[in-house]
């Protein structure tokens, strides 16, 4: 949840509300601001069995643009399940917007030197096919973005294919939408390890988003115990099911105010082949 932008009075209690002081909740254009007393907390933890209580794996890129199709990938993090981490940045031998760099300070200065997109893609798409012959969850926050992108990656630049239909993906953003329904407003990544009580402290780094996401999906897990019950294959459909939901939801919003509608779908991997748009 975000900080109210404008004072406001609670929608439960009727009390003022000053700027930043209160949290916004609901869906685009059905706002409602509480104050901090009145504002939804996470359930407790429980101990109960499920997925969560695995070791997991989690991946993060930060990139040229937001389009998963077409931009590439600037630098990386592979959190291993048994710790073997590896962090790195890709020279992507193309323009980095002013934009991009903005967000996340990866300038071309800053990867010169660094590894060219096939060598650090290879090894990528090597470490995530490990990670479906061993069976092991990747903990990936908005995967149809960065699992589109890799896959777009791989064919642009000749590397084989991770086997896509074996990856056990869990994904935080699908995940805490299937929880809340949309009902608690924005939930980037900031936001939900927020309410999750995670640290984040260094937003847009590759390594410090994919230790979030990872912390978050265990948080879910041990929070809620019908989403944690059964494996990570039935949560796999479970996904499925709702970001169809969200997409659907998205579209009755977007298709009234003249915005790009979802594809139901689009989960773990968007369904437009990537060799239609890999200029």
């Amino acid at each position: 949840m975000r900080s109210n932008k404008y004072a406001a009075t609670c929608a439960e209690c009727s009390s003022a509300v000053a700027i930043a002081a209160g949290r916004l909740i609901g869906r685009p254009g059905r706002w409602l601001t509480l104050c901090l007393p009145c504002s939804p907390t996470p359930p407790p933890r429980g101990d109960h069995p499920g997925w969560h209580v695995a070791p997991l794996a989690s991946l993060d890129f930060e990139t040229t643009g937001v389009d998963p199709l077409t931009d590439r990938v600037l630098s990386f993090a592979l959190l291993d399940d048994r710790g073997r981490d590896v962090v790195g940045l890709v020279d992507p031998g193309v323009p980095i917007p002013e934009a991009s760099a903005a967000v996340h300070g990866l300038t071309a200065e800053a990867l010169a030197g660094a590894p060219a997109p096939h060598e650090a893609i290879a090894r990528i798409v090597a470490w995530v096919q490990d990670l479906v012959d061993r069976r092991i969850g990747l903990v990936v926050f908005n995967a149809a973005y960065d699992l589109t992108m890799l896959r777009a990656e791989a064919q642009r630049w000749g590397t084989a294919q991770p086997d896509w239909d074996r990856l056990l993906v869990v994904d935080p953003f699908v995940i805490d939408w299937g929880i809340e329904r949309g009902g608690l407003g924005p939930r980037r990544l900031t936001d939900v390890s927020a309410y999750y009580g995670i640290t984040l402290d260094n937003a847009h780094d590759a390594a410090a988003d994919a230790y979030a996401a990872r912390e978050v999906a265990h948080e879910i897990g041990r929070r809620h115990p019908e989403v944690a019950a059964g494996t990570l294959d039935d949560l796999m459909e479970r996904q499925r099911r709702w970001f169809a939901d969200r997409a659907e939801d998205w579209n009755r919003y977007a298709s009234t105010v003249g915005r790009s509608l979802d594809d139901p779908e689009g989960w773990p991997l968007q369904v437009v082949a990537p060799e239609a748009r890999t200029a």
